[in-house]
């Protein structure tokens, strides 16, 4: 069985992959062709990108507490189904409302898909440091789904048309992870485990220490948000070229792995502290964005600074919370700070863009932006120990 739980990670970073690849980046892609099509303006056909994240945090908690109770593979597998016919429903609509209908479908899915859902089913399998590294392999390999799926993407789209690139997207979808996540099993000794999930859930809630971790990754996600969605643009206002602003957005994805790498291994021998100095050093970059980022050199050095911090807070979050409330209840206690992260990514980037409307500059956005790097760094260095009581045996 400890040989085919590396199968199972195997097989989710490949789901992962796919499900980041296909419903979340592919929708950049379409875009434009998507409002030529429908003969809306951008502002719509981009709300039902905000539709897709709103319906994905009001499932993660049900989500969750499904994957306490029951395991991974049902839900996996049905979700996956889920958002395969829903990808050729999405080839086929023809009105803005139907383009969000299906996009909240897709939201739903994707709650059950992504990241946290297997997370939640890696920490049942691994009580020990290898934990850590079977989520490394996975969000490694999710971190490079914008480097194949999008450019996939776009040659489906220019040599067949938009409907017929989602097609094409949706059987390769469907095709790589309904088999995939046929694999996934509940580890030996689940059964106990689904007992106690929900008294471990509850205890966690009721810490202290739970919102403060929540507190300190809302903190610091508002500048990955707001940067992943306005970096391409502030680095054009700031004077660089479009495609130099690209590739230099670019390195944001190169960074994150990276950051994950580090983090992981650092933080096996110093612990959280590796996560808020990487927290600082985020902040640091976005600050210093405005004052030196008119200059190709030190806007690059910025951009890595802030990278770091892009797939820092993937990794730490589910280790965090692992290591402190345990096993039983994970899934519930995950979806619901999943729930909250996901309602601040669907609506920091509007509100970037609302202030620098209001402001003229993003100047007071990447402002904003740092002190929520920095105040998540002294949030994860003013965390104490759970009590004994919160925490559920591994």
């Amino acid at each position: 069985m400890r040989r085919y739980r590396w199968w199972m990670v195997a097989a989710l970073a490949v789901t992962s992959t796919a499900g980041y690849g296909v419903l979340t980046y592919a929708f950049a892609v379409l875009l434009v062709p998507m409002q030529e099509a429908l003969g809306a303006d951008r502002t719509a056909i981009t709300g039902a990108q905000t539709a897709s994240l709103l319906a994905a945090a009001l499932a993660a908690v049900p989500a969750g507490r499904w994957l306490d109770r029951w395991g991974g593979r049902a839900l996996m597998v049905g979700c996956s189904v889920l958002a395969t016919l829903l990808l050729f429903a999405w080839s086929r609509v023809t009105s803005v409302a139907a383009l969000y209908a299906v996009s909240a479908g897709l939201g739903v899915a994707a709650a059950g898909v992504l990241y946290e859902a297997a997370f939640a089913v890696v920490v049942t399998w691994f009580d020990d440091a290898r934990r850590g590294t079977a989520m490394l392999a996975i969000t490694i390999a999710g971190g490079f789904a914008s480097t194949i799926f999008m450019p996939l993407t776009a040659a489906l789209v220019e040599a067949h048309g938009w409907r017929h690139a989602l097609v094409v997207l949706a059987a390769v979808y469907g095709g790589l992870t309904i088999p995939l996540h046929l694999l996934v099993r509940r580890p030996p000794g689940f059964a106990p485990q689904r007992r106690e999930a929900g008294r471990n859930a509850a205890n966690a809630v009721r810490d202290p220490g739970y919102w403060l971790i929540a507190s300190v990754f809302v903190a610091q996600g508002i500048g990955v948000f707001v940067v992943g969605v306005h970096l391409v643009a502030y680095l054009r206002e700031l004077g660089h070229a479009p495609t130099v602003a690209a590739n230099v957005a670019g390195l944001l994805g190169v960074m994150s792995v990276t950051g994950r790498i580090v983090t992981t291994l650092a933080a096996r021998r110093y612990g959280t502290a590796v996560v808020a100095v990487v927290f600082a050093v985020q902040a640091a970059g976005l600050a210093l964005l405005p004052v030196v980022g008119s200059v190709l050199a030190p806007a690059v050095a910025c951009v890595l600074a802030v990278g770091l911090g892009f797939g820092v807070s993937t990794i730490a979050r589910p280790a965090l919370l692992a290591d402190r409330y345990g096993v039983a209840g994970y899934a519930t206690v995950a979806g619901l700070l999943a729930a909250v992260l996901t309602v601040t990514k669907a609506l920091a980037p509007l509100g970037a863009a609302w202030l620098r409307t209001v402001a003229g500059s993003y100047t007071p956005v990447m402002a904003i932006s740092a002190a929520g790097g920095l105040l998540g760094a002294a949030g994860l260095l003013a965390l104490r120990p759970a009590r004994s009581s919160s925490r559920a045996p591994a």
